[in-house]
């Protein structure tokens, strides 16, 4: 039998799934799809590998098929499985989430600044996964411990904006299968240093953990290195040594626009990670520097918003689309600039 690792993950990537591949044994008997799963993942458990095949996320030499499908030898496998599972003990915790839409399968939320979505190393308490098991804790799922909050896409810590979560195993595993194939739609709305030369254009290449400080993250030229990332920008608006601009993912890495900005010499606007949050573009005039020193305070964080998204409702199809209007730090420095540049002479 081969297995191959997963193909995205929960450290790797800003979608929360995995996938996995395996190639049935020559000498393999016949048996249950789900059965076999079972005794080749640990950790994961039939219900699990059930819902991921009723929503059409197990595949047998390329074909969607139930659980109870007679593996052969010879066949390939592929799973694909939302949020893997995570050994850090949960606790709910009564934090206020801005809810922008809810029904019986799926919540939509716009995620503040400063708020992390997955505990982890330095961050135990105060999550949005910490908020959100306080806040399902009425489902009858969720009580009988059959149910985690269902997430398959995140945003850093201090990027704000929409998010999806899934509220029944289902929903899960279809809202997993739309990021696996880039079906849904997303928009981002940034601030980055520098002006552009293109009104638009795409940022290419394979991004990675940088080896010298496992926190960042690198572009690197070459498939062995990295995984392949796409960004799309457009410039909404040039404010001088700034410009504001929309981003459209085709794939969701970690730190993806982030490290693309950076990768061609356009860090995001106060991105400490990134060299965002020096004076990468502008004059040597003290005045300019208070200006931007001042921005960098009324923003204390990088200029991302995760302004729209779009998916498709997993139990309806109905295609769901949700907007979210720029944050007040945000709006307030595109204002500052905006006065900055009517007010400035011959700097």
């Amino acid at each position: 039998m081969e297995a191959s690792k997963p193909d995205q993950g929960f450290t790797d990537s800003q979608e929360l799934f995995e996938h996995h591949r395996f190639v049935v044994d020559r000498g393999q008997e016949s048996m249950r799809l789900d059965k076999y799963l079972v005794n080749r993942m640990m950790h994961t458990s039939r219900t699990r590998i059930q819902s991921a095949a009723q929503a059409g996320n197990i595949l047998v030499n390329d074909r969607a098929v139930k659980s109870n499908y007679k593996i052969k030898p010879g066949e390939i496998i592929s799973i694909v499985l939302p949020d893997p599972p995570r050994e850090t003990e949960i606790l709910p915790e009564d934090i206020p989430l801005n809810v922008v839409y809810e029904d019986e399968e799926v919540l939509v939320i716009n995620k503040a600044a400063g708020m992390v979505v997955h505990p982890g190393v330095g961050n135990y308490s105060g999550t949005l996964i910490n908020a959100l098991y306080h806040y399902f804790r009425e489902l009858p799922m969720f009580q009988a411990g059959e149910m985690r909050p269902g997430m398959v896409h995140r945003l850093d810590k201090d990027t704000s904006g929409l998010l999806v979560i899934a509220k029944t195993e289902l929903a899960h595993n279809r809202l997993a299968k739309q990021f696996f194939d880039r079906k849904t739609k997303r928009k981002y709305i940034a601030l980055v240093w520098g002006d552009l030369e293109e009104d638009e254009g795409s940022i290419e290449g394979y991004i990675g953990r940088d080896q010298k400080d496992r926190t960042r993250m690198k572009v690197y030229p070459e498939e062995s290195q990295g995984k392949h990332a796409i960004t799309h920008y457009r410039v909404l608006e040039r404010l001088g040594y700034i410009n504001l601009i929309e981003c459209r993912l085709e794939t969701g890495r970690t730190h993806q626009i982030r490290v693309h900005f950076q990768s061609i010499r356009h860090p995001l606007f106060n991105d400490a990670t990134y060299g965002g949050e020096q004076i990468v573009k502008g004059t040597t005039f003290t005045k300019y520097k208070q200006f931007v020193q001042n921005c960098f305070a009324i923003l204390p964080r990088q200029a991302l918003h995760a302004q729209s998204l779009g998916f498709t409702h997993p139990a309806s199809g109905e295609e769901m689309f949700f907007e979210s209007e720029l944050p007040a730090d945000m709006a307030e420095v595109i204002v500052k600039w905006h006065r900055y540049l009517e007010g400035r002479t011959g700097d």
